[in-house]
């Protein structure tokens, strides 16, 4: 469904007007917190060529970094699907948590416990302040859109997440779903 109210746990789909922005051209971001004080994400499709055993020297597997956000760049944050083995875990809905004990983490990632198909690490996240997403939502910036995909949206590809939006959404955004990412260089 389209044109939903922006409530965590929500999808947000960047509008094709956004190409010039660095951040999120194309970018597909949970909603992990949307209060009045304002709203928090993350966005799901923009990988780093960084792993999780380069930027933690605890981690021993190569998980992959993802992108969260222009926010706090320099701090890392988790999504994941096991709370039942990482305490202190937020829920966000529909079986996706947010944060938890950063140790105990490290450890079940290390021991193979949690795959990558139940974790996804970020650098980052995407903020804004309070009203901040509802002038963007106005100006047509956002799309707003259910988690169909539940706790299994940290398994889809990040590759083709934005293009896969546009097919879904159909009509006007069909085009884009097969548009350059760069229409000038076409």
């Amino acid at each position: 469904m389209v044109g939903l109210k922006p409530k965590k746990g929500k999808l947000l789909i960047a509008e094709p007007s956004l190409t010039g922005d660095v951040s999120f051209n194309r970018s597909v971001v949970l909603l992990a917190e949307h209060n009045g004080e304002g709203s928090v994400g993350f966005i799901l499709n923009k990988p780093l060529n960084y792993s999780m055993n380069e930027l933690v020297t605890e981690i021993e597997v190569p998980f992959p970094v993802f992108n969260g956000g222009p926010v706090e760049q320099d701090n890392l944050y988790f999504i994941h699907k096991v709370p039942d083995l990482i305490p202190q875990s937020v829920e966000i809905s529909d079986g996706i948590y947010w944060g938890g004990d950063f140790d105990i983490t490290v450890s079940l990632v290390n021991t193979g416990q949690i795959s990558q198909n139940e974790i996804r690490f970020f650098l980052g996240y995407s903020g804004w302040a309070s009203l901040q997403l509802d002038q963007e939502l106005s100006s047509k910036s956002w799309i707003v859109v259910a988690n169909n995909y539940e706790s299994n949206i940290i398994k889809e590809p990040a590759q083709t997440f934005w293009r896969e939006k546009m097919r879904e959404l159909g009509g006007q955004y069909l085009l884009w779903s097969n548009a350059p990412e760069n229409p000038s260089l076409n």
